[in-house]
C-alpha cells in the first residue's frame, strides 16, 4: 500500500471522525494515534522519526492514508515523500478546539500519564515541541495552531489540498478525492465526553504496557478504545 491522503490538521480536529471515513472511502485503514497506542513498536519508530531516522515505510506500509498526530506535525516531510497523495487540513474554531485539547490530549491528566513514558518521550518531540512546549498556555497553543494552518494553506494548491470541517460532511470530502458519497451519515465519535474511555484505557492494568509503547496486548482494541459510546 500506499498513502493516498495525508491528513495535516492537528488532533482534536476531528481527526477520529475522518479517520473512519477515510476508511469507508478509500477502502483500507487509516494511520491515527490509536495505531501508535495500539500497536507494538510504533512508538519506537516515531523516536527514529524524532532522531532523524525515519523508516516510512515500516509506520504507513499497511495504511492508505494518515491523519492526527504525530503524523500531521511531519506534513512536509510526508508530502514529499509521497507526492501522489492527497492533503486534507482538517480544522474548527480556535477557541473550540483550544477548549476541547484541555480537556483531553493537553490536559493536565493526560501530561501525567506520559511523564517518564517512552510514549512521553514521543509526544513531547512530536506534539508539544511543535506548540510552544506549554499545553495549556492559550496564547501559544492557538498561535501554533493557526501558524501550522497557515503554513499548510500556503503551500499546496486546491488540486491537492482541501480545508476541511466536519460540519461539511461527505460532500466536500467526497467531490476532492473523486468518490461517491456514502448512503450514510458521516461519522461522528471521539468527542470530549466520549474521550473518557481513553481514561479508562490509562488506567487498566495494560496501561504501562501501552505507555511504553508495547501496544494494546488485550482488552478493548485500539479502534473500540477511539469510537466508545456511552
Amino acid at each position: 500500500m500506499t498513502l493516498k491522503v495525508i491528513g495535516a490538521g492537528f488532533g482534536r480536529t476531528g481527526t477520529a471522525s475522518l479517520k473512519m471515513a477515510l476508511e469507508k472511502l478509500l477502502g483500507g485503514p487509516c494511520y491515527h494515534m490509536s495505531e501508535v497506542l495500539g500497536k507494538p513498536g510504533q512508538v519506537d519508530l516515531w523516536l527514529d522519526v524524532v532522531n532523524g531516522n525515519p523508516d516510512w515505510q515500516a509506520i504507513f506500509g499497511d495504511y492508505v492514508a494518515t491523519v492526527d498526530f504525530p503524523a500531521c506535525t511531519y506534513w512536509k516531510e510526508l508530502a514529499s515523500e509521497y507526492p501522489d497523495a492527497k492533503i486534507i487540513l482538517s480544522v474548527r474554531d480556535a477557541d473550540r478546539w483550544f477548549a476541547s485539547t484541555q480537556n483531553t490530549i493537553f490536559s493536565k491528566k493526560m501530561q501525567g500519564y506520559q511523564n517518564g513514558t517512552k510514549w512521553g518521550a514521543m509526544a513531547k518531540a512530536t506534539i508539544d515541541d511543535h506548540v510552544g512546549g506549554d499545553l495549556n498556555d492559550r496564547e501559544t497553543v492557538v498561535a501554533a495552531y493557526e501558524a501550522h494552518n497557515a503554513a499548510v494553506k500556503a503551500s499546496f494548491g486546491p488540486d491537492r489540498l482541501l480545508v476541511f470541517e466536519p460540519s461539511q460532511g461527505w460532500g466536500p470530502l467526497c467531490d476532492f478525492l473523486g468518490v461517491p458519497v456514502p448512503d450514510e451519515p458521516y461519522p461522528n465519535i471521539n468527542s470530549s465526553a466520549e474521550f473518557e474511555s481513553v481514561w479508562e484505557l490509562f488506567e487498566s492494568p495494560i496501561s504501562a504496557a501501552v505507555r511504553n509503547g508495547d501496544g494494546i496486548q488485550q482488552g478493548p482494541s485500539h479502534e473500540e478504545m477511539f469510537t466508545k459510546r456511552d
